[in-house]
């Protein structure tokens, strides 16, 4: 990679190592971590016991540590770990944004946002030294919650891409159990959508899109009559 003029020089030194000119952004990894949870959709927010913003509630993340992370999706799986206890399945960047006002504890910072769908009852959250608390919200009250920083802004546009991929047929990871029925599918993505779907039509798209495959020999029985197990396609 070429390295623009001006911004690297070399260290006073044997080994004559490059070194940065001028200061980096507070850099950081914030987390949209999102759940279908009784019939609604739900993202994680953690409380914050420090300044700025005590008291507010806002996205988990944590900085960039460039002694730990190989690169920026290493970084979100490793704040994953720390603050959830998990592994994100299939996290997708939702945008990077950065600015001279976005943090009052930096002169410049820098957030990389992703997102995530995820099964509840598989996270071991812990709160951290930071935070006073996690705890589910529904996305459709967050308006009245009040997020700090521009943690509101960013979670309506993961809640965006996430509709947007979700109405492609596009399940994203984490939606589902490794196997479910048709109704169940169904009903999960009517959850993130925030609209009913028609059952014929849902399931015709299915159909041509390949989104789903059907598990040889696997059925799911109730007081209905048994119906097809189904996992997401490739």
């Amino acid at each position: 990679m070429q390295i623009e003029e001006g911004m690297m020089e070399k260290a006073g030194n044997d080994q004559g190592r490059l070194q940065p000119i001028h200061p980096m952004p507070f850099t950081r990894v914030e987390l949209a971590a999102f759940a279908v949870e009784d019939g609604r959709l739900q993202v994680l927010l953690g409380r914050r016991a420090q300044a700025p913003h005590a008291g507010r509630w806002a996205l988990p993340g944590g900085a960039i540590r460039i002694d730990l992370d190989a690169d920026l999706d290493a970084a979100c799986q490793r704040v994953a770990q720390e603050r959830l206890r998990v592994a994100l399945p299939g996290p997708r960047q939702v945008l990077a944004v950065g600015g001279r006002r976005r943090d009052p504890r930096a002169p410049w910072a820098l957030s990389v946002v992703y997102r995530a769908m995820v099964r509840p009852q598989a996270l071991q959250a812990v709160a951290g030294k930071r935070l006073t608390g996690l705890q589910w919200r529904d996305v459709a009250s967050l308006a009245d919650v009040g997020l700090a920083f521009d943690h509101t802004e960013l979670v309506e546009l993961a809640v965006r891409q996430l509709r947007e991929q979700v109405a492609a047929l596009r399940f994203p990871a984490g939606l589902m159990e490794e196997a479910f029925t048709l109704a169940e599918l169904q009903s999960a993505s009517e959850t993130v959508l925030g609209q009913r779907l028609d059952k014929s039509s849902f399931r015709r798209r299915l159909d041509a899109a390949g989104a789903v495959r059907a598990v040889p020999d696997a059925m799911r029985t109730g007081p209905n009559r048994p119906a097809q197990l189904y996992r997401l396609a490739d």
